[in-house]
């Protein structure tokens, strides 16, 4: 129970834990009780009292990676947009949210709207953008409404538009609806979307949206809960900030635990807190006395049994050759079937594929094609070298990220269950499921 008062002692983002079965029933935290907390204190201090680089260097200080997947460091990439030159900035903030079971970032809209406003706001003034954007999922009608309302009432009480707090920094926000598909949420995916293009990635390098980005101006884009605890840094300093979670990944994070638990939900903990910590004090452990077999993380190797002690944060899981990706975490007890969880990735990266790349369309098509073999009871064991070197080969390969997360997941899935693979090709059947 100790470990359970610690982690909600370090709470920053949200004020309780989400329950999977309670987030339809969010409401927003109405303005004036987000305003008698504190809330836009940090904007006051921002535009009166700082700098824009004094902010940046805040956010350096605070060691905030961010926290769509990535984990870049926040006050560099801050820093090469406000550096690079240019007369017209942009901001956007990416809240597609279109990967498998990943919740956090609505949970963030439906429960506090004014903390990412605020977030964009002190982050547009840092960065010298005077036009900036929520990109939201179009599938998320409620989101968008919440988000239309807490827009009007920040204009209305002077926190955008025109001379902001009587200072000399304006600000204009407006709300993109995007397609509701995965790779709609590549960043540069999002900027074609906004310029009224289909969602497809870009071919980096040449250009990167921090010097070259929306209307080939330098553009800034984080995700919707990077910018949330924007405002915290900037009111409570980032040494403050540093002190919580692991010494490499400061902060705490937002992780959506599905799948075998007791709870399902959407925890917030500090990075370095153990998959086994967040299992047993947050998800309330396994279902009908299950043991752990493994985490499957969208776009990176499963963690298995052997990995529960390591600490969630991003160092940590990269030497375990895992990745933290956006904090989704989906846990499969010892009756799961991994060779159907693993068709279930791969069927979603197929069909979430944009086409617009070769590698891409054939690599997930093909991957799915042969897990189908296994599912079906058809498989050789041929089948499996055919599978292990496509992951090989397409890791790396197309203009985004999505092959190489479609690779990883399935490479990491028989790397850690061949002998699985190697049953079922035998028995016809998944050996684990009884």
């Amino acid at each position: 129970m100790n470990e359970l008062k610690d982690m909600e002692e370090q709470r920053i983002l949200l004020h309780k834990d989400i329950p999977i079965d309670e987030y339809h029933s969010l409401t927003p935290i109405p303005l004036e009780e987000y305003i008698s907390g504190g809330g836009y204190r940090a904007l006051a201090k921002a535009l009166k009292e700082l700098k824009p680089e004094d902010i940046i260097e805040e956010v350096k200080k605070s060691g905030l990676r961010g926290r769509g997947g990535a984990g870049f460091p926040t006050g560099q990439k801050w820093e090469l947009v406000a550096n690079a030159e240019s007369e017209e900035k942009h901001l956007c903030c990416n809240a597609a949210e279109g990967e498998q079971v990943t919740f956090k970032d609505r949970c963030l809209i439906r429960s506090n709207p004014h903390q990412l406003i605020e977030g964009i706001i002190i982050a547009s003034y840092a960065v010298g953008s005077n036009k900036s954007y929520l990109y939201v999922n179009g599938g998320l009608p409620e989101e968008i409404s919440v988000l239309e309302k807490t827009l009007h009432e920040a204009r209305d009480n002077g926190y955008i538009g025109e001379n902001i707090l009587g200072t000399n920094f304006s600000l204009d926000i407006s709300i993109h609806r995007c397609p509701n598909r995965y790779v709609a949420g590549e960043e540069t995916a999002m900027l074609e979307v906004i310029e009224g293009r289909e969602a497809k990635p870009w071919q980096k390098p040449p250009y990167y949206p921090a010097t070259r980005g929306l209307h080939g101006k330098p553009t800034l884009i984080n995700n919707a809960e990077t910018l949330s605890n924007i405002p915290h840094i900037i009111l409570k300093g980032g040494e403050w900030f540093s002190r919580i979670g692991s010494p490499e990944s400061p902060g705490t994070m937002l992780f959506t635990l599905t799948g075998d638990v007791n709870r399902p939900g959407i925890y917030e903990s500090p990075l370095g807190t153990t998959l086994k910590e967040l299992i047993n004090n947050c998800g309330q452990g396994l279902k009908d006395g299950m043991e752990f077999k493994a985490a499957f993380i969208p776009g990176s190797h499963p963690i298995t049994g052997s990995h529960l002690e390591v600490p969630l944060d991003f160092k940590s899981l990269k030497e375990a050759g895992s990745g933290l990706g956006s904090g989704a975490l989906i846990i499969f007890g010892n009756g799961a079937c991994v060779i159907e969880k693993t068709l279930g990735f791969s069927r979603f990266y197929m069909e979430e594929s944009c086409g617009q790349c070769p590698p891409c369309q054939m690599g997930t098509s093909n991957m799915a094609i042969l897990l189908q073999k296994f599912e079906d009871g058809q498989a050789v064991i041929n089948d499996l070298a055919s599978i292990e070197k496509i992951c090989i080969d397409s890791k790396g390969k197309g203009y985004c990220r999505l092959l190489t997360g479609a690779s990883l997941v399935v490479e990491g899935a028989i790397s850690h269950f061949k002998k699985e693979f190697e049953d079922h090709i035998h028995e016809r059947k998944c050996p684990s499921v009884k």
